[in-house]
């Protein structure tokens, strides 16, 4: 039975993530209109911010008008959020863990806050290189749910004794 750990990594990183990803589309979103101006220049090429609604998910995937394509994508974050929060539970995983899986959550939760509020995602970070231009926008929540997934990938398993590799029920090993 894995040792009964505090989930509070996991809780503050999703809390933190959420707000600050619902934090920055409401700046670009209301404080600078972005969607009317559609664009702003911060460190031309490096940084830029491009208005985008995203219906998809990653780079417009599986973008749909049809509204039922909103509450599939929905329904597939908020499966994926509980499916996380339950193996959190089972498993009461290391700190690393819990970072990624609070990341994960917290940037999922923040993308299905979108879709409800606004009926997409508002993407605005633009990052391209001098003569290439990115078509591309994403969010905070984008790239808390890319850190997420990649953390809980891979993450180390769980350790394993010296001794066991060198006993098994054969009792030990012959060497020469």
């Amino acid at each position: 039975m894995p040792p009964q750990t505090s989930l509070w990594w996991a809780a503050g990183t999703a809390l933190v993530i959420l707000a600050l990803d619902q934090l920055t589309k409401w700046i670009v979103v209301h404080a600078l209109n972005l969607p009317e101006v559609q664009a702003i220049d911060v460190i031309d090429p490096w940084l830029n911010l491009r208005m985008a609604w995203n219906q998809g998910v990653n780079f417009g995937l599986l973008s749909s008008d049809v509204e039922v394509m909103r509450w599939v994508l929905i329904a597939v974050a908020l499966v994926i959020c509980a499916w996380v929060a339950v193996w959190l539970f089972r498993v009461r995983p290391g700190r690393l863990a819990q970072v990624a899986a609070g990341l994960l959550i917290g940037g999922a939760v923040g993308n299905v806050i979108d879709r409800l509020a606004y009926g997409a995602v508002a993407d605005f970070l633009n990052m391209s290189l001098p003569g290439w231009r990115n078509p591309y926008s994403f969010n905070l929540a984008d790239i808390a749910i890319f850190a997420g997934a990649l953390g809980l990938v891979f993450q180390p398993g769980p350790a394993r004794p010296a001794e066991a590799s060198d006993n098994s029920r054969d009792g030990p090993r012959k060497t020469r």
